[in-house]
């Protein structure tokens, strides 16, 4: 049971500005005060003159039994009553058919979430693997305006089978971006993330193996005519907040030449060297960019560069020539948000400022402005913040709590606390550009 109280502060939430509701309101009375002048003189004035009579004895025989400074109110408050009367139950009919079981927020909420999301900042987000979807998860409490650029690398797992299988992009990156985007997000990654069950060696079954996202987006693609509709498509579907594209639409094949002079071909093969790794590339050498990509990326307002793997999520992004050179160009500020432990057989021994150093080496010379660290926690073996060097290259260091532990000793990003000190540090930008200028 809904308190009077809460039901006043919802009917309050419809006049505050943003919402665009009440000035069709305002137009609707217009209207039905036309349309009353106008049968008005219609019907030569007859019927309303008679009306005007005896509302005008009505009238008269209140004020008569009660005083005007009492009975006038009286009136007005009844009147009130009945038009906020008529409008909850007007609106509470539409969000019972738009937000059915009372599970989400009323209409006025959301609306003015809605509105909020839509003027959020031009946001593009580069990356790929968990750090991508943790950072997107909780940006999309604070923009509906925001790229995902997912690099399409991975050969391994069900997207690689399914890459050579139907020559397919792989989609896991895109299918946890996609999940971590949508608003219904629980729910929707547990579907995704459901891989069907191996069977005997005997079956004829091809399932086994497979995610069912990754299924779904290689159907979504095949039927819509490509991955870019195909994508735009599952958007739609899955109510996502923003949008996901790949990095290139090209077969990729990364490669690595290592210390030793070893060169290995595949992304899931990289990891598993235990050499300590010289340079990447990948075939072919100079892929085509997705022309959206870079019509968002010169537009952005804020660009980031995901958590990840160095050299098999965030550095394959940046092998694209064109995202290389747009990165260059931009005259949006870009932040790095720092890996917070090393990588097995890829950045074991490497401090923040060598992984700055291993993108700038792939995009030609220097595109970030700022990074983003975590402070020192004790009893957790960060990355080390080589400070001075980082400053020696003019980079502003961003030193914030964000992390959350997961069991005894792992820790990740938290969502919701990475968002909040990005914008909150975007929001501090904003402000500096403002009175510069």
């Amino acid at each position: 049971m809904v308190s009077l109280k809460e039901r006043t502060r919802r009917m309050g939430i419809w006049l505050l500005p943003g919402l665009q509701v009440k000035r069709w309101l305002s137009l609707v009375l217009v209207g039905m005060a036309m349309i009353t002048m106008g049968l008005a003189i219609w019907i030569d004035l007859r019927p309303i003159f008679r009306t005007g009579q005896l509302l005008e004895g009505a009238i008269t025989t209140v004020a008569r039994a009660i005083p005007n400074d009492t009975s006038g109110p009286l009136v007005l408050v009844v009147g009130l009553t009945f038009i906020v009367w008529g409008l909850r139950g007007a609106l509470t009919s539409i969000t019972e058919v738009l937000v059915p079981d009372g599970e989400a927020p009323d209409l006025a909420n959301r609306l003015l979430t809605h509105r909020r999301l839509n003027r959020g900042a031009k946001i593009v987000a580069i990356g790929g693997g968990t750090g991508l979807s943790t950072l997107l998860r909780g940006l999309k409490h604070y923009s509906n305006n925001i790229t995902a650029v997912v690099t399409v690398a991975d050969d391994g797992g069900s997207s690689g089978r399914l890459r050579r299988e139907f020559g397919a992009l792989p989609p896991g990156d895109l299918r946890n971006c996609l999940a971590a985007l949508a608003d219904e997000e629980k729910l929707l990654t547990e579907l995704f993330k459901y891989r069907f069950p191996d069977r005997p060696a005997e079956s004829e079954s091809s399932l086994g193996g497979h995610s069912f996202g990754n299924l779904f987006l290689t159907v979504m693609a095949e039927i819509s005519g490509g991955w870019e509709k195909g994508l735009a498509a599952a958007s739609q579907v899955l109510a996502v907040r923003g949008r996901v594209l790949p990095a290139t639409l090209e077969n990729v094949t990364l490669w690595a030449e290592l210390e030793d002079g070893t060169r290995i071909d595949g992304e899931s093969q990289i990891p598993e060297s235990g050499c300590k790794i010289r340079r990447v590339g990948c075939l072919p050498a100079a892929p085509k960019a997705l022309p959206r990509v870079l019509e968002a990326m010169a537009e952005a307002e804020l660009i980031l560069i995901a958590p990840g793997s160095l050299y098999t999520s965030i550095i394959p992004n940046l092998l694209v020539p064109e995202i290389a050179d747009a990165l260059q160009k931009s005259t949006a500020p870009i932040v790095y948000v720092s890996n917070l432990v090393a990588q097995k057989g890829e950045t074991e021994g490497l401090s923040v400022s060598d992984h700055i150093k291993a993108m700038e080496a792939v995009v030609g010379g220097p595109f970030i402005q700022t990074v983003l660290v975590q402070k020192e926690t004790p009893g957790v073996n960060l990355i080390p913040v080589d400070r001075e060097i980082l400053a020696f290259m003019g980079l502003q260091v961003v030193g914030a709590d964000v992390i959350e532990r997961v069991g005894t000793t792992g820790v990740r990003h938290h969502s919701r606390r990475l968002a909040r000190v990005l914008m909150h540090w975007y929001g501090r930008k904003l402000q500096q550009l403002r009175r510069a200028s």
